[in-house]
């Protein structure tokens, strides 16, 4: 099983953190070494970059495993750092609704309704996924620095061919 980077040892209703190639996978613990946590078809532990393609799922299942096969060899935490911002709620409802949740197969989205949406909303009553939003500050960023430098080069163009026009006369 991969490292946790404390080990730390999880109480149930803890939200687990794996950190697979390229994202981070969700769980939410409930004890004796088990996790339910959402799963699209192709999420599988230590399975790298493939594990990736859950982008393109549109439907998942909600299992209960072990802690040590979910996380495979990839490392993990807990992480319940959204209890600063949301209260969590209490361990038995916790732990309950997630396992009421076993089986049931879901509508799966990777902006809108993923594991780490799962796992928060279970435990803050929120369905939060941090690494989205970065994603998409980062890719917003990206865009508008895009778009300014094309304002910026067009700009100097233009500019550029006034001064032109200036000399000419």
């Amino acid at each position: 099983m991969g490292q946790s980077e404390s080990n730390q040892k999880p109480k149930p209703g803890d939200l687990i953190e794996i950190f697979r190639v390229g994202y981070q996978h969700w769980a939410v613990y409930i004890g004796d070494g088990l996790v339910v946590h959402l799963v699209p078809p192709s999420e599988v532990a230590g399975a790298g970059a493939s594990s990736v393609m859950s982008v393109a799922a549109q439907r998942a299942v909600v299992k209960k495993e072990k802690l040590s096969d979910v996380v495979g060899t990839d490392d993990w935490k807990v992480n319940n750092d959204l209890d600063e911002i949301y209260e969590p709620r209490r361990t038995d409802t916790i732990v309950k609704e997630a396992l009421q949740l076993v089986g049931t197969e879901q509508p799966y989205d990777i902006v809108t309704w993923n594991c780490e949406h799962f796992a928060t909303k279970l435990r803050n009553r929120k369905a939060v996924c941090r690494q989205v939003r970065k994603a998409v500050m980062i890719a917003g960023g990206a865009a508008a620095g895009g778009i300014l430098g094309i304002v910026a080069l067009a700009g100097a163009l233009s500019g550029g061919s006034k001064t032109e026009n200036k000399n000419t006369q």
